[in-house]
C-alpha cells in the first residue's frame, strides 16, 4: 500500500506548497505504516525531483508527454487514478487549490473514494480515519470519518509545516500516453504576471479595505509590502470601486490565501472577507473601530487611523533594517 500525492510544478519548478504536500504525505504514510509516493507531470529537472526525497518522498514518478502539457481534467483524472491503482495507493492527497478542488471530486467517482477537502492536519486516527479540518468559514472546526477503502484529501496551503525526513529513493520517469478523447483543453496563449508577488504564493500580505479612504492613499502600504517583501492585496469594496486590481482582491469571492503574516489596514472583516484569509498565521489589524469583527479574528490590533500609523510603521520597519 502507499500513500499517493500529486505535485504541480511551475515552469519545472516546486514551490513551498509542494513540499508542505509531500511532508504531509510523509508523515500520513508513517501513521499507516506505508510509504510516500509523488508523482508530478510535466519537464522537471532531476535535481527539482531529488529535493522531493527530503521531504519524505520515497517514490518520484515523473511524467513528461507533451499531451499532458495542458491542465486537462479529465485527461489528470484518468492519468493519477492509473498510477493510484497500479500502486495500490490508499491514500491520495492533492492541494486544496484550484487544480485539487477539480481533480478531487472526479477521482473520487474514478476510485469510489470519500474526499476530505480542506484539511489542516495529520489524522486525528487511522482506524477509523478521521481528519481535522475548518468549517463554516473558520468559525468552527469537524472531525470528519472516511469509510471508503480509498481516501482522498486535499490540504489546505500553509497548514503544515516542511519536515525534513530525508529518504532513499526511487525516481522513475512513466511513459504514460494520454487518451485522445479526454484532451478537450487547447492553450492559445499564455500570458504572465511578473514582477509582482503573488497573494497566493506570498509569505507575508499588507491588505487595505474601504477604511484607506481613497486610492490616492495608497503609496504607504505598498511601500511597507516592499520593505517586508510582501504581496499587496485588498478587500472586495475596493476592487469594486477600481482603487486596485481585482487579481488582489481576498476573500470568498476572491483569493483564499494562507499567509504566515496578513495585515489586515482599514479592513473591517465581514465574514465573506475573513473567509478568505482565516488561515492565515498571524493577523494584523489596524481600524478606527475598536468593535470591528477583524480584531476577533486577529492575533495583534491596533485602534486608530490607518493614514498616520502606516507612516510610522514604514519608519519602524526602515529603522529596524537599517541595523
Amino acid at each position: 500500500m502507499s500513500v499517493l500525492v500529486f505535485l504541480e510544478n511551475w515552469d519545472g519548478k516546486f514551490k513551498k506548497l509542494s513540499f508542505e504536500l509531500v511532508s504531509y504525505a510523509s508523515k500520513v504514510a508513517e501513521m499507516l505504516g506505508d510509504q510516500a509516493i509523488a508523482l508530478t507531470i510535466g519537464k522537471v529537472e532531476d535535481s527539482e525531483l531529488e529535493e522531493l526525497a527530503t521531504y519524505g518522498a520515497a517514490k518520484i514518478f515523473n511524467i513528461e508527454n507533451e499531451g499532458f502539457k495542458a491542465l486537462d481534467d479529465q485527461a489528470y483524472t484518468s492519468l493519477i487514478a492509473e498510477v493510484a491503482l497500479k500502486n495500490d495507493a490508499k491514500v491520495l492527497v492533492l492541494a486544496n487549490n484550484n487544480t485539487g478542488k477539480a481533480l478531487a471530486p472526479r477521482l473520487s467517482v474514478r476510485l469510489k473514494a470519500g474526499v476530505a477537502s480542506g484539511v489542516s492536519k495529520l489524522p486525528v486516527s487511522t482506524n477509523p480515519f478521521v481528519v481535522y479540518k475548518k468549517v463554516f468559514s473558520g468559525k468552527a472546526f469537524a472531525n470528519v470519518a472516511i469509510k471508503t477503502d480509498v481516501k482522498i484529501l486535499t490540504l489546505a496551503q500553509n497548514s503544515f509545516d516542511l519536515v525534513e525526513s530525508p529518504k532513499d529513493f526511487i525516481s522513475e520517469k512513466l511513459e504514460i500516453k494520454p487518451d485522445d478523447q479526454l484532451l478537450k483543453t487547447t492553450v492559445k496563449e499564455v500570458q504572465k504576471q511578473t514582477g509582482k508577488i503573488l497573494i497566493t504564493d506570498a509569505d507575508i500580505v499588507v491588505s487595505g479595505g474601504r477604511g484607506m479612504k481613497s486610492p490616492d492613499n495608497w503609496g504607504p502600504l505598498v511601500e511597507l509590502a516592499d520593505l517586508l517583501g510582501a504581496a499587496t492585496a485588498c478587500s472586495r469594496p475596493v476592487s469594486d470601486e477600481g482603487w486596485r486590481s481585482h487579481d488582489e482582491h481576498t476573500g470568498q469571492t476572491g483569493k483564499i490565501i494562507a499567509p504566515n503574516l496578513y495585515f489586515a489596514i482599514g479592513i473591517s472583516g465581514a465574514t465573506q472577507h475573513l473567509a478568505g484569509i482565516s488561515s492565515s498565521k498571524f493577523i494584523v489589524a489596524i481600524n478606527t473601530d475598536k468593535d470591528a469583527p477583524i480584531f476577533e479574528a486577529a492575533q495583534y490590533g491596533i485602534v486608530g487611523d490607518a493614514a498616520k500609523i502606516l507612516p510610522k510603521l514604514v519608519d519602524a520597519v526602515k529603522e529596524m533594517k537599517s541595523k
